[in-house]
């Protein structure tokens, strides 16, 4: 399957799911682990745990087999590994608080605090 062909699949498995405040993260040129990362929220842990099975269910249904798969258990943050592909589902707070959307896109500045004397 093609990157492109996966990331509508992906795209229409979040959308049914009813996803919120998908974006997708063009990475190439970037870094070497991916096109693209997808970042969604969803709107409880259950709901993020879902999200996270859909994706990987139709990926596989697609006849594409998910490197890794990570936070399935607590459900505030599920990360699915596609290869070309990495999907983030969080709960909004988690969202909020690591901001990988600023982070890959350049919009990113960290919070540098000096050392205590």
């Amino acid at each position: 399957m093609q990157t492109e062909e996966l990331l509508q699949t992906v795209l229409a498995s979040l959308d049914e799911g009813k996803a919120v405040d998908v974006k997708v993260i063009d990475v190439r040129g970037k870094t070497s682990i991916a096109d693209y990362m997808i970042v969604a929220s969803g709107t409880s842990d259950r709901h993020v745990k879902s999200l996270g099975s859909r994706v990987v269910e139709d990926a596989k249904d697609r006849g594409v087999q998910p490197l890794g798969v990570e936070g399935e258990r607590d459900g505030e943050w599920v990360l699915v590994d596609l290869a070309d592909i990495i999907v983030h589902v969080m709960l909004p707070r988690v969202r909020e608080f690591y901001q990988l959307e600023k982070f890959w896109q350049g919009d990113y500045t960290p919070v540098v605090r000096a050392a205590s004397a």
